[in-house]
């Protein structure tokens, strides 16, 4: 029988002793053990389909939800998608080392700030096998030495991507244990890898609010989280209505089971009857079931009636809670307060409006005439991310590279001494 505690504290002291290796490697030392990573998976496409259809059969005897099995199989583009992830995070510039806001002080000496790596960062995470190889690469390129720790369900395929990174990091001649996977399903991994301050520095949870209630509950190490995804898209009066009708059905229709979906549409009233009818057919035609306050019930009769609870559930399914509000304001005033603070959009031709819901939506990532699907660390230009952040403190939205890194005061002189 596996001995979870000393399994865990062998993997946290190997991981901060690869933390400095890391820390002190050149750019184009962990580029290139990112490019190595890229080409073992793409050469390993037949193992990676065989461990993930073990993970999908396994998954499919637990019965598994269809939304869940979607993120936990590993189809040719995701796969695609990974490679083309390694390869932009080598593409990006290499945070760590710079230099910023250096000025001189009236003593004479010159202060700045360094970009600096945090250290071990544990990631815990459900179901997509992909974030493995997201994670790995965004910790490696900044720097850091990381333990993952991803679901049950995807204890296979996350293994044959381990494989594939320990080869990159080996052949680049950085140490394999830079990158681990906890290589057991067992819950008390967990319960380790939060409460190791001296060898892990932060850790990141990705998963269902359960999961992020017990790590932030229970972790003695600082916590990057959120806890649901419950995105609004507002259609304003001033909205153009094709625009309106294709960002709704995206936002909402694209992906069910991720946490950048649309749950909530709001209407504006003066525009609810139009646009209620224009999009209702597309809804239907994807089996979409539709939850509707008491104006949108009259606008389409035989829907469900929306509770109270609708307003503040995040469904990962194709279900969507519909309100018709009063205008700008009232759609502000209900995000504000039943988001979580992850994504949400608004649907207008009114720059004014635009601009008041960007001020004063209290939110992670806030649009204009795009879909929540947007929200995303691939699409913002990051090559992937680590997790979306609706906390305020030190990261928020798609962590990326940057939010991976702290800073340090430098001071440079020339035998400046204090007076």
């Amino acid at each position: 029988m596996t001995d979870i505690k000393s399994l865990m504290q062998g993997m946290g002291k190997a991981a901060r002793q690869a933390a400095s290796i890391l820390a002190a490697a050149s750019t184009e030392v962990k580029n290139q053990a990112l490019l190595n990573t890229a080409e073992a998976l793409d050469k390993s496409r037949d193992e990676l389909a065989r461990a993930n259809e073990q993970d999908l059969t396994a998954g499919r005897d637990k019965g598994l939800a269809p939304a869940m099995l979607d993120r936990l199989e590993l189809t040719p583009v995701r796969i695609d998608n990974m490679v083309e992830g390694l390869n932009q995070v080598a593409s990006l510039a290499d945070p760590i080392g710079e230099i910023s806001e250096l000025r001189y002080r009236p003593s004479g000496i010159q202060v700045g700030r360094m970009r600096v790596p945090l250290g071990v960062i544990g990631i815990i995470y459900e179901s997509r096998p992909n974030v493995t190889v997201d994670a790995a690469s965004l910790c490696l390129k900044s720097g850091n030495a990381t333990i993952l720790r991803g679901g049950s369900e995807a204890i296979h395929s996350n293994q044959a991507i381990a494989r594939c990174v320990a080869l990159g990091l080996e052949k680049a001649d950085l140490p394999a244990s830079a990158v681990q996977v906890v290589p057991v399903t067992d819950r008390e991994a967990v319960g380790q890898l939060i409460t190791m301050p001296e060898y892990v520095d932060i850790i990141v949870p990705r998963g269902g609010k359960g999961l992020i209630e017990r790590i932030s509950n229970e972790a003695r190490v600082p916590v990057i989280k959120h806890l649901d995804g419950i995105c609004h898209v507002y259609v304003d009066d001033g909205a153009d209505m094709t625009k309106a009708v294709n960002i709704a059905l995206n936002s909402k229709t694209h992906r069910y089971g991720v946490c950048n979906a649309m749950e909530t549409l709001l209407v504006a009233e003066s525009v609810a009857e139009e646009f209620l009818q224009q999009i209702m057919q597309p809804y239907e035609d994807k089996a979409v079931e539709l939850r509707g306050c008491e104006r949108t019930q009259k606008i389409l009769p035989g829907i469900t009636a929306a509770e109270a609870e609708d307003w503040e559930t995040e469904y990962l399914a194709p279900i969507l809670s519909i309100k018709v509000v009063n205008g700008l304001d009232a759609a502000i005033e209900h995000i504000n307060t039943h988001s979580s603070q992850h994504t949400d959009s608004i649907v207008t031709e009114d720059y004014a409006r635009a601009m008041r819901f960007l001020r004063e939506v209290d939110s992670s990532s806030v649009m204009v005439n795009a879909s929540t699907r947007f929200a995303d660390g691939f699409e913002y230009g990051l090559g992937a991310e680590i997790g979306i952040s609706t906390d305020k403190i030190h990261a928020r939205g798609p962590v990326g590279l940057e939010g991976l890194t702290s800073q340090k005061y430098i001071v440079l002189g020339n035998g400046h001494i204090r007076n």
